[in-house]
């Protein structure tokens, strides 16, 4: 199995997101126990971006995983206006010797 760098892009329906994060983030912890998500989160907001979030998992291919977070319940409901998964090779750093030993 590969890591996965996964880019979601939000809408700006902010009060649509808080409705329905209870739902989203059950699904990511449902992955999470799966072995599925290493870790995730929103970036800090800024003015000149949307808001968006990070997700690194774990999984065969990017349209596997494509597929999968179609069933995010942030996805279901228009919330995510862009996802971008991209194959991540990391090569340094604390978590290769720690969380990642032995994944990469």
């Amino acid at each position: 199995m590969s890591l996965y760098a996964v880019h979601y892009s939000y809408s700006d329906d902010t009060a649509a997101r808080d409705e329905h994060r209870t739902a989203h983030r059950e699904f990511l912890a449902t992955l999470a126990a799966d072995g599925v998500v290493m870790i995730s989160g929103p970036y800090a907001a800024v003015d000149e971006a949307p808001d968006a979030a990070l997700l690194v998992l774990r999984g065969d291919n990017a349209a596997e995983l494509a597929e999968l977070l179609r069933e995010d319940p942030f996805q279901q409901q228009g919330l995510v206006e862009q996802v971008a998964v991209r194959e991540w090779t990391p090569v340094l750093g604390a978590w290769l010797e720690g969380p990642l030993s032995g994944e990469v």
